[in-house]
């Protein structure tokens, strides 16, 4: 295998097409501002590097990133690359994985607004994510113990497993599908309107108005913490440990069980006149 070693490249395409190579303790800096370093590489490991430059690698693919450090000017890292491992590394730059396939993050530190779009295929554990609009249209994600701020966060995407993770993220699963989050603290506003089949299990959900018009939403031994207007035309199937702040108008058919229900709100609005069950442990009310 090819090395590269303590160089410096600033150059357009500096390492175009590089085939099996390793590149070690390299910086992508200089006044000649280039961009793609790596295009069109295959089969090359990427150890303690520093990037500064735009779209280092785009149609990359089979690569191994290793204690890299991508900074705010490395824009737009990686796009339709596949097959990649990313681990113990900073990804600061905007856009920093799209149409991307194949991809495992392990033990990383995310700062990336837009990051994850239109990926298949991603595989997270032991990393912090930040961020707005993070995993846009993404397909088959799998997270473990995952921390994540930001907004917007898992809009429109399928087929999604998180295990152990914090989520602060206001938005979140807008109109995704076939969702599951097992051991959990969610927090946000609007949790997963439009949904459809979405399950949570032994999590804590805090926030307004979560998981309203949505359909196949189940919560197994889950707290609700701050959530008023609950299930709003959703139809739900759930059972809740303590208190429900409110719960409003969920569709007919729908199971809720809790402690204890601050408001139960089924007002002239109600989509269908179908019967629905909600029940308080507390005083054993139907």
């Amino acid at each position: 295998m090819k090395q590269i070693l303590n160089q410096t490249f600033d150059g357009e395409r500096a390492l175009y097409a590089l085939r099996d190579a390793e590149v070690e303790n390299c910086r992508f800096i200089g006044p000649a501002d280039g961009e793609s370093a790596f295009k069109e590489a295959e089969d090359v490991v990427v150890k303690g590097c520093d990037f500064h430059l735009r779209y280092p690698f785009w149609h990359t693919a089979r690569a191994q990133l290793c204690s890299i450090q991508m900074h705010e000017g490395c824009r737009a890292p990686l796009w339709y690359a596949k097959d990649i491992s990313i681990e113990r590394s900073v990804l600061h730059g905007p856009k920093a994985l799209r149409e991307c396939e194949n991809i495992a993050i392990r033990s990383s530190d995310v700062s990336s607004v837009e990051f994850g779009w239109f990926c298949r295929g991603v595989a997270v554990e032991d990393t912090s994510f930040a961020g707005e609009y993070l995993f846009l249209h993404a397909k088959d994600l799998t997270l473990r113990n995952v921390t994540l701020k930001g907004k917007y966060s898992f809009q429109y995407c399928e087929n999604i497993e998180i295990h152990d993770s914090f989520l602060d993220t206001k938005d979140a699963f807008w109109e995704s599908k076939n969702v599951t989050v097992y051991n959990s603290t969610v927090r946000g506003e609007y949790l997963a309107w439009y949904a459809k089949n979405i399950r949570f299990v032994n999590c804590k959900l805090a926030g307004t108005q979560p998981l309203c018009y949505a359909q196949g939403v189940v919560l197994e031994n889950c707290t609700m913490e701050g959530c008023d207007f609950s299930f709003e035309y959703s139809q739900v199937r759930c059972a809740v440990e303590g208190k429900i702040d409110s719960v409003k108008n969920p569709l007919a058919g729908s199971t809720v069980v809790a402690d204890e229900i601050g408001e139960i709100i089924l007002d002239e609005n109600r989509r269908d006149g179908g019967n629905l069950e909600i029940t308080c442990r507390k005083n054993e009310n139907t």
